[in-house]
């Protein structure tokens, strides 16, 4: 055999051939994982060809997290690779479970304001087995059902317990988190006991595996959420008049699922809303969520927003042909002002509204309005769009792009060339007293005359512009504003909060605005 096949290396030129360090080298030999093949006279290791495979084995089984033990049974051949791979990656595997509890913990922490107590619970969640984890949900059936008769709902809540797979996504593993915590809400239990005392009252001989009328609950519920997406879609207030035939079309559908039957009527529509405000809890409706999430199911979108605008057209049409009859009653009711006086205030209104436009700089663009969910430029594009939806109805061509932009990159010459647009349609002869529908045209001016007073005090408060908006036309406005809107239930879906009280010596606009919902 020749010299250089059975010549010795030194830990230096181990340490060179397998790039790691000299220290560790003579660690890993002293606890058997490379032992020297042996010494020189002088004591000095020597390690044959073979230690280089072994250290670089042993390198990569350390970077997958094995034990210094399992890597020297591995690297001496006492066990084999595979017997301990095999049990390394059953390691990884619950490791990794565990760390994606620990995550979606640590993700709650710093997505949201969670307290000490809250910390700990949602710690102690992380830890539970699969049969305490159905054991907890379990319970918060049996405790909020209780004594409630057999239901559909109560039955579909003990059906459905969360079954955490063995290797859960991190989106798995906080679901999981956020479930053991919201199980703990006594709301969630009040709101669910209401829904399960409803549907035992309802329907106390449906169950569980009644498919079909699941099937039709389904397809009842994506039939009115579709209508009143698509109104929303189109800009349509749950409380104007144009949703009267989306609330007829909803009920006429809901009506044959129901055993009292009957026709449309106050009855019916006071059932249907009654049914909405028991189910409606954005709580019960995360639960479900939630549950679909851990148990991998295809999980529905939201319907609050819908849920929200169906209730508050059904609240706003409490009976076929309310609204309109109670539009008509206003309709009936005289002018703010005189016809040319109406004009002169529109053109002065859509000047001053036009001046904070102006004034509104590309580093206020992205800043919030009192309209909760637009920023300024939001708001800006509305108050374009608004000038070119009345002129399109005085001129007989109606809009239907509210979600366009209709700024470009030139918001001031935007609202002017639309508010000249209003004005010129507005100025037509004989437009003021034309019929559009059921409203006489000047009652259209009146509509743009409080769009802007009121848009634009929004648009004044978000850049720290005066409110005191025409003060005189604001002034004689108000009637008109408390007429056209008192009746209009304030609530969420429709177009206007609850009033606000103003503050001592509030301008006109502002008592306009805060009439309208805006805080002082």
């Amino acid at each position: 055999m020749r010299e250089e096949e059975t010549r010795l290396l030194s830990i230096g030129e181990l340490a060179a051939r397998t790039g790691m360090s000299v220290k560790l080298i003579r660690h890993w030999s002293d606890i058997g994982v490379v032992p020297p093949a042996g010494r020189t006279p002088s004591g000095y290791r020597r390690y044959s060809e073979e230690a280089v495979a072994r250290l670089r084995l042993a390198r990569a089984l350390r970077d997958l997290g094995m034990g210094m033990a399992a890597i020297r049974d591995v690297v001496t051949s006492q066990r084999g690779l595979r017997e301990v791979a095999t049990r390394h990656a059953d390691a990884i595997e619950a490791q990794i479970r565990t760390l994606r509890l620990q995550q979606a913990v640590l993700r709650s922490v710093t997505d949201r304001r969670t307290d000490i107590e809250e910390f700990t619970t949602m710690t102690e969640l992380a830890r539970l087995s699969a049969t305490e984890r159905t054991a907890i949900v379990h319970d918060f059936v049996a405790r909020t059902m209780g004594d409630i008769d057999p239901s559909a709902y109560r039955d579909g809540l003990l059906a459905t317990m969360p079954d955490l797979p063995d290797h859960p996504t991190a989106e798995q593993a906080a679901a999981w988190i956020e479930l053991g915590g919201l199980v703990r809400d006594p709301a969630l239990g009040a709101a669910m006991r209401r829904i399960a005392q409803y549907a035992a009252t309802i329907a106390p001989t449906t169950t569980v595996d009644d498919e079909q009328a699941v099937r039709t609950v389904e397809r009842v519920t994506d039939l009115w959420t579709r209508l009143v997406r698509e109104a929303m879609v189109a800009g349509i207030a749950a409380d104007s008049p144009t949703a009267a035939p989306v609330v007829a079309e909803i009920v006429a559908a809901w009506l044959p699922t129901q055993a009292e039957g009957g026709a449309d009527g106050a009855e019916a529509r006071r059932r249907l809303l009654a049914q909405l405000e028991t189910v409606a809890d954005p709580r019960a409706e995360r639960y479900w969520q939630l549950m679909c999430i851990i148990n991998g199911m295809p999980v529905r979108a939201s319907i609050k927003a819908e849920g929200e605008w169906l209730m508050t057209a059904l609240r706003a049409n409490p009976e076929p042909g309310a609204r309109e009859a109670g539009l008509a009653e206003v309709l009936e009711t005289p002018a703010a002002l005189e016809p040319a006086a109406l004009l002169e205030a529109c053109a002065r209104v859509l000047d001053e509204v036009g001046a904070l436009v102006a004034a509104v700089t590309p580093a206020q663009m992205g800043d919030p309005t009192p309209c909760a969910d637009w920023n300024v430029r939001d708001l800006l594009n509305h108050l374009t769009y608004e000038n070119l939806m009345w002129t399109g109805l005085a001129q007989g061509v109606p809009r239907a792009d509210f979600d366009a932009d209709h700024l470009g990159d030139d918001h001031v010459g935007a609202f002017r060339a639309a508010a000249a647009g209003t004005l010129a349609a507005f100025g037509r002869p004989g437009m003021l007293t034309e019929r559009y529908g059921p409203a006489p045209g000047w009652r259209l001016v009146e509509q743009v005359l409080i769009e802007m007073l009121v848009h634009g005090w929004d648009l004044a408060r978000a850049t720290g512009a005066p409110t005191d908006l025409a003060p005189d036309v604001a002034e004689a406005m108000l009637p008109a504003v408390r007429a056209i809107y008192g009746d209009l239930p304030r609530t969420p879906g429709g177009s206007f909060a609850p009033a606000q009280t103003p503050l001592p010596g509030a301008t006109p606009a502002d008592r306009l605005a805060t009439y309208l919902g805006r805080h002082p």
